[in-house]
């Protein structure tokens, strides 16, 4: 097991609140929390030595088979080689977990740190300020995502889904190169589901770990016999699209979700629908609509949605 080793700082006169640590070696100081989730929370670290700033995720681990889990996202963020997938700088395992007697045990993941924040504040902050993204900037930025994506239906022994693919868990690189982070929902694409308990069983996994406002039709009604495979990121990536290009940063069933209306019948009415002040071409529309169909054997893989994607870019800069 990975060795963590624990200080806490004092100053003269003073009791200084921020957390040292050792991670192999490595020492680090805890400089904010970045965000906090049910079982995690992300703080923004700075190696001791070198000054660089890193994201410092912690798991809290209430059995093994959560410390598995998490073991599991960084076995597969190093499966997966792309410039624009996040990669584990280090990691590192405190305790052990085990429910029986209530102990916990921590995983911890360096992670680097994108100054830039996600994909949402940005779009977040254009909304606000009434700023659309040009539409070749859009294209520039999704075609990154989408080959994001292409590496994870790639991997190997067998292909990956995300599974979890949405605005908030694409960070943006210094440069403004997008980049898919948050594994945690990351599974083996390909699913052959085999009678109402399996389909059951996909289902709550999917109500637990996939976002509803972009989680694909087939999760919110897993039929029980079928075969669910990585297209379910394409939906998801529709709905990105979508938001890339809606003056509010909202994707299809956002104001569905804020009025408490029903997601999963909206979802499953593919009922999308485009504003009268939509600013940008019939060709971005087409798009969109391409990926966010309902039957999942009707849906393209990815390398049809970077094809079209790439075409449009070419048509945008023929034009220029």
């Amino acid at each position: 097991m990975n060795s963590i080793g624990w200080a806490i700082l004092f100053k003269t006169g003073c009791f200084c609140t921020r957390e040292q640590l050792t991670i192999n070696g490595a020492k680090y100081t805890v400089l904010d929390n970045i965000a906090t989730g049910g079982f995690s929370m992300i703080d923004l670290v700075e190696n001791n030595t070198t000054r660089t700033k890193f994201a410092l995720k912690r798991i809290t681990c209430h059995s093994i088979d959560d410390q598995d889990i998490a073991l599991k996202e960084i076995e597969l963020m190093s499966r997966i080689n792309s410039e624009n997938v996040i990669r584990v700088i280090d990691h590192a395992v405190t305790g052990q977990a085990d429910i029986v007697v209530n102990a916990t045990s921590e995983v911890y993941i360096v992670l680097p740190y994108y100054k830039n924040g996600s994909l949402q504040d940005h779009l977040n902050f254009r909304a606000r300020n009434k700023d659309c993204m040009p539409e070749g900037q859009i294209l520039q930025l999704f075609l990154g995502i989408c080959e994001g994506l292409r590496a994870f239906h790639e991997a190997q022994p067998e292909p990956l889904a995300h599974r979890d693919l949405k605005t908030a868990n694409i960070c943006l690189s210094n440069g403004m190169e997008p980049i898919i982070v948050d594994l945690g929902s990351a599974a083996v694409a390909r699913v052959q589901i085999r009678g109402q308990q399996e389909a059951q069983k996909l289902k709550d996994l999917a109500e637990e770990r996939c976002s509803i406002v972009y989680r694909a039709p087939e999760l919110f009604s897993v039929e029980s016999y079928c075969m669910i495979d990585e297209r379910t990121d394409i939906w998801s990536l529709g709905c990105i699209l979508y938001a890339m290009c809606s003056p509010t940063a909202k994707c299809p069933f956002d104001p569905i979700y804020e009025k408490g209306d029903s997601v999963a019948l909206a979802v499953l009415s593919g009922n999308i629908t485009f504003s009268d002040d939509w600013p940008y071409s019939q060709d971005m529309q087409n798009l969109i609509t391409f990926m966010l169909r309902i039957n999942p054997m009707e849906r393209p893989f990815v390398y049809s949605v970077i094809e079209r994607t790439n075409d449009l870019i070419g048509k945008l800069e023929s034009r220029i």
